[in-house]
């Protein structure tokens, strides 16, 4: 038990800045006290105590600000950010490393009974005020936009935005996630049809750093076969000569 609970503060420690002391992240993130509830929950729910499950995960709520269901199932080091607003339903499953940021609804779109909740497979990312509807499948290194409604299974590795959501598979789009990726930052929950002016202004920096890159790439490959030695990580590889730079330009 204290071991899964190590591991658990250690997610937060991993993927939490902020996180600063064991005793810290313990008493005062609300992500991990209701994931620990709900393993108690779901325990009693496996027990066949039903209406002791859903008031134990009710007084959970009431304390977190996150609703999970007790029939709900969750694998090993789960991080909730925030938490406020998120809603995992019953039939829910949750595999390993997963990550869910604040107002995040995992939830039915069939009042039928049986399986009617997403799956989510190990080390999906979900970002804030996503809606992940249905039966359907997000597979292993999924990621969802902030704001994204998902309605249709998503392939592992793949980044979905949207409304309704649609799979970021352009070589342009690729390219800006790994810029802003490298830049410090990951843009997965902004997408490129989003009709707002900060993002459109994000996606054309990142555009116009990628066009800069390329074009230095180009300068140091020219003056590199005419002979001009260049610095690279702030050392100089050799002497530099003008001389080459003047043939270059004459």
């Amino acid at each position: 038990m204290f071991q899964r609970l190590r591991e658990d503060i250690g997610v937060v420690f991993d993927r939490d800045p902020a996180a600063r002391t064991f005793f810290e992240v313990l008493t005062t993130y609300p992500g991990l006290h209701a994931v620990l509830w709900h393993r108690f929950s779901h325990r009693l729910w496996g027990w066949n105590l039903k209406w002791l499950a859903r008031l134990s995960s009710n007084i959970a709520r009431w304390l977190t600000g996150i609703e999970i269901h007790p029939g709900a199932q969750i694998g090993r080091r789960l991080f909730i950010d925030h938490g406020m607003g998120i809603v995992i339903g019953e039939t829910a499953v949750i595999g390993d490393g997963c990550t869910l940021y604040h107002g995040v609804t995992l939830g039915g779109t069939s009042w039928q009974k049986g399986k009617r909740h997403p799956t989510l497979e190990a080390d999906v990312i979900i970002g804030a005020g996503a809606k992940v509807l249905g039966p359907i499948t997000l597979g292993v290194g999924a990621k969802v936009g902030s704001n994204a409604v998902v309605v249709k299974d998503v392939p592992a590795g793949a980044t979905a935005v949207g409304i309704p959501a649609r799979i970021l598979d352009t070589e342009k789009d690729k390219l800006r996630e790994a810029t802003a990726n490298k830049l410090g930052f990951s843009a997965y929950g902004v997408g490129a049809d989003m009709n707002d002016p900060m993002v459109k202004a994000v996606h054309g920096l990142i555009d116009h750093s990628n066009t800069t890159d390329r074009r230095i790439e180009w300068i140091i490959a020219e003056l590199k076969r005419v002979g001009c030695a260049m610095e690279v990580s702030g050392e100089p590889q050799d002497k530099f000569d003008p001389e080459s730079l003047n043939k270059m330009v004459d």
